[in-house]
């Protein structure tokens, strides 16, 4: 019998670390190659991961609620065959690959903690001896640090945190202009008082925030908006509506109308297709279509690729299908990759009027919103009651400039405005 080290895997092209939700294993346990052990959580997607060996569970090396960066050992097996040399280095190679640990005074054994608790308690100066954990066997969790935090209790050490450390010994430099990392955020000095819930932040909505952060404060946005009458669009997909539901099976909405006009937009615009790049702006050739998909405690975008090439019926289903996919929890990674322009239907829930924080890298998102029923002026001067909705762009300063977005959102307009039955959404 060897040990073998299984580590976090990279459940996407830009994941950088998970969160073990669930442990569905036990040490003791006999498991097969490609058995499922753990479930995963991260900012794409929830997943199951699956045992990289046969043989049995030595060791979980991390805790519920832990968040490891991908390629951190989550636990040990033992291994069938795994060779001699693999049994007899592994124990000194995790040994000298386990960072130094406070220890109480006195006490030479010393604790084991997930590199998630280390990082933690050595950001906020925390001495882990002090702490009392909640995990198996007693082991302090990710959340016993982050309670610690919230409830304001001194348990320092006696030793600078890292960040201090930092500050204290980072030498003074000369700015450099380049592509950074999204800047960590303070933590406000919040105090729960008698009567208030704390909810931990999960994940996905951990990830959420630092991208929104990171959008705000590095890309230079701008705004504008169109109005659109799309009171032909509504009699025409109300008139159909019925008939394409016992056809299709499926619903066939606004939103599919909306989509394919923007798809077909983009096509005539590419300039509005890009990404900033630093010191090149990438013009991309698919033309794939983020849409925000919300559930009560997370937002997931999902993509629908090659929109450009895909009917308002092909659409519809691609909505209808990873909406579904949201709800159940089946949303896999390759799901989100690949947007390149996002469409957000804020009117679902009654919105008449928002500015949408960009999808970094992506260089605009427009909110589709509310069609509501409004007196309008028309040409003639007769006033009538048509159903209208504003089309809100939010966008790149860097890449774009309101002329060309300009265009763009009147060939929205025109596309949409000129819905008619002659229209095929096959």
């Amino acid at each position: 019998m060897g040990v073998e080290k299984v580590t976090m895997p990279q459940l996407g092209e830009s994941v950088t670390e998970g969160t073990i939700s669930k442990w569905l294993v036990n040490v003791g346990d006999q498991v097969n190659k490609y058995d499922p052990i753990a479930e995963v959580m991260t900012d794409k997607v929830n997943a199951e991961v699956p045992s990289s060996f046969t043989g049995v569970i030595k060791d979980l090396t991390a805790a519920e609620g832990d968040t490891l960066e991908v390629g951190e050992v989550i636990c040990l097996m033992d291994v069938q065959g795994a060779g001699e040399s693999a049994e007899t280095e592994a124990p000194k190679q995790e040994k000298a690959e386990q960072p130094a640990e406070p220890t109480a005074a006195g006490n030479e054994n010393k604790a084991r903690y997930s590199p998630a608790v280390l990082k933690l308690s050595q950001e906020h100066g925390i001495d882990l001896t002090k702490v009392t954990g909640s995990g198996k066997g007693g082991r302090i969790t990710r959340k016993d640090i982050l309670k610690v935090v919230e409830s304001g209790a001194i348990l320092q050490t006696n030793e600078p945190s890292a960040r201090e450390n930092r500050e204290q010994q980072a030498p003074i430099q000369a700015p450099v202009y380049e592509e950074k990392a999204a800047p960590k955020t303070v933590k406000p000095a919040v105090s729960p008082l008698p009567g208030d819930v704390s909810i931990p932040v999960s994940g996905v909505r951990k990830a959420i925030a630092a991208n929104m952060v990171r959008s705000k404060q590095e890309v230079p946005h701008a705004w504008t908006m169109m109005e659109v009458d799309v009171t032909n669009l509504v009699a025409y997909r109300d008139s159909i509506k019925q008939e394409f539901k016992q056809k299709e099976g499926f619903n066939l909405t606004y939103f599919a109308f909306f989509i394919k006009a923007v798809a077909q937009a983009l096509k005539e615009f590419p300039q509005i297709n890009s990404m900033w790049a630093g010191d090149q702006i990438i013009q991309k050739k698919e033309i794939n279509l983020s849409i925000a998909v919300a559930t009560d405690d997370a937002l997931f975008v999902p993509v629908i690729k090659q929109a450009d090439e895909k009917t308002i019926k092909g659409i519809g289903r691609e909505i209808y299908e990873l909406a579904g996919k949201v709800r159940t929890g089946t949303l896999k990674a390759d799901d989100m990759q690949g947007g390149t322009f996002t469409i957000n239907n804020t009117g679902s829930f009654g919105s008449v009027q928002s500015m949408g924080i960009i999808n970094y890298p992506q260089a605009a998102i427009l909110q589709v919103e509310s069609i509501v029923k409004r007196p309008v002026i028309m040409d003639n001067g007769m006033i009538a009651v048509r159903d209208m909705v504003n089309l809100c762009l939010s966008l790149d300063h860097r890449v774009l400039d309101g002329l060309v977005c300009g265009r763009f959102l009147q060939r929205v307009k025109e596309i949409l405005e000129n819905v008619s039955e002659q229209t095929s959404v096959y």
